[in-house]
């Protein structure tokens, strides 16, 4: 995949400090290394019934941190989802730009509690999917499986071969463009149209200069 980053993340896991680090040291290795094409996870799994047991408050907020990390880098971020998924690697998949998964794949909060996990995967569900779509999900925990998601917008693919997704996002746009058109979608949720404007004209006067030099 011409020498992109990529990771194949196990889900199954509980939250540790090896986990944090695992996606920090993706995360360098993607602003280390500007070749282009994107950056991608493979996730999977779901952690185990007791996964929250000794885990604190500290360790969960490295992991957010370093999720909102991953989901803000200045390169295109892919997920590609297989099987059950949930816990950490339903973070990562709703934190990537963009979202392919396999046939069968199943997206649900893990349970802790006495409820689902009210972690940020909860922001990002309702964000992307609106309250109606994933109320169940998150109150009940019922799955998600791949014909809702794909009708939710909460992934883009569904496909029994992702690596010709894959290959056909080798020349992306830089990772510098890439990152202000993702902060542009980020702010438009929350600004008016008058406040936005000044960061659209400065993107697009980025993008002529560039064109003027092409």
């Amino acid at each position: 995949m011409n020498g992109e980053p990529v990771l194949r993340f196990d889900g199954a896991r509980t939250v540790t400090a090896a986990a944090v680090e695992e996606i920090g040291t993706l995360c360098d290795r993607a602003e280390d290394h500007r070749e282009p094409g994107p950056v991608i996870v493979h996730v999977t799994g779901a952690p185990p019934a007791d996964w929250a047991k000794g885990l604190t408050v500290g360790l969960v907020s490295k992991w957010e941190r370093v999720v909102r990390r991953f989901e803000r880098l200045g390169r295109l971020t892919v997920a590609v989802a297989s099987g059950e998924c949930a816990g950490m690697a339903l973070d990562l998949l709703l934190a990537a730009d963009v979202r392919i998964a396999e046939p069968g794949t199943r997206l649900r909060l893990a349970g802790a509690g006495g409820g689902t996990w009210p972690g940020m995967s909860v922001y990002r569900l309702t964000k992307q999917a609106g309250a109606a779509g994933i109320r169940r999900a998150v109150l009940l925990g019922t799955p998600i499986d791949t014909d809702r998601a794909l009708a939710l917008n909460l992934i883009d693919e569904v496909s029994a071969e992702p690596a010709k997704t894959l290959a056909g996002l080798a020349g992306v746009t830089d990772g510098a463009e890439t990152a202000i058109r993702r902060q542009l979608i980020f702010e438009a949720g929350s600004t008016t149209f008058e406040e936005a404007l000044g960061a659209h004209l400065a993107a697009a006067d980025r993008a002529l200069r560039r064109e003027a030099k092409s």
